[in-house]
C-alpha cells in the first residue's frame, strides 16, 4: 500500500468516525490516534460478530447495515442506526459476552480494542476513556429507561387480567 492510499484510507476511516454520534466528544486528532486500535470491518450477511459466552476486549459501533442481537437462539433486537454499540457490557464488567451479534446482510462496524487505550499516556488515557465510558454510561442508563418502561406495561397488563 502507497503512502497516499494510506491517507486516503485514513481520511475514509476518519469520516466514518464522524458518523458516529459515540465520538463526537473526540476531536479529529483524537479521532487519528483512535486509528491505532480502531478497525473498520464489513460482516457478510448472518456472518457472526460477537460470539455469546466469548471473552474480549472490543467494543463495536454500527457503521451501516443492521446486527440482530440473539440470546439463547432469540431474537433480542435489530440494531440498524449509524452509532448503535454493542459489546460494551463485556468490556465494562470484564465478564463473557451475554448474547451473539449477526449480521442481517452487508454491515460495517467499528471495532474498538479497549485494552490498547493503556499503550496512551497518561493523559490522553484517561480523556479517552472518560469520553468512551460516559458513552457507555449514556447508552446502558438509556436501555435501563427502555427496560423498566417495559416492566411497568407487562405489570400494568398483568394487574388488568386478574
Amino acid at each position: 500500500m502507497s503512502d497516499n492510499e494510506f491517507a486516503e484510507d485514513n481520511v475514509t476511516t476518519i469520516q466514518h468516525l464522524k458518523t458516529i454520534p459515540a465520538l463526537e466528544g473526540f476531536s479529529e486528532q483524537d479521532l487519528h490516534t483512535f486509528l491505532r486500535f480502531s478497525e473498520i470491518k464489513t460482516y457478510r450477511e448472518n456472518e457472526i460478530i460477537i460470539e455469546e459466552n466469548s471473552l474480549d476486549d472490543r467494543v463495536f459501533y454500527l457503521i451501516s447495515g443492521k446486527a440482530k442481537v440473539v440470546k439463547n437462539g432469540r431474537e433480542l433486537i435489530i440494531l440498524r442506526r449509524t452509532g448503535d454499540v454493542f459489546g460494551e457490557i463485556g468490556v465494562v464488567t470484564g465478564i463473557a459476552r451475554s448474547a451473539s451479534v449477526f449480521a442481517t446482510g452487508p454491515t460495517s462496524c467499528l471495532i474498538i480494542r479497549t485494552s490498547q487505550i493503556e499503550t496512551l499516556d497518561e493523559k490522553n488515557r484517561l480523556a479517552f476513556k472518560y469520553i468512551l465510558y460516559r458513552g457507555f454510561a449514556e447508552i446502558l442508563a438509556n436501555r435501563l429507561k427502555r427496560t423498566t418502561e417495559e416492566l411497568i406495561q407487562a405489570r400494568t397488563e398483568l394487574s388488568l387480567k386478574k
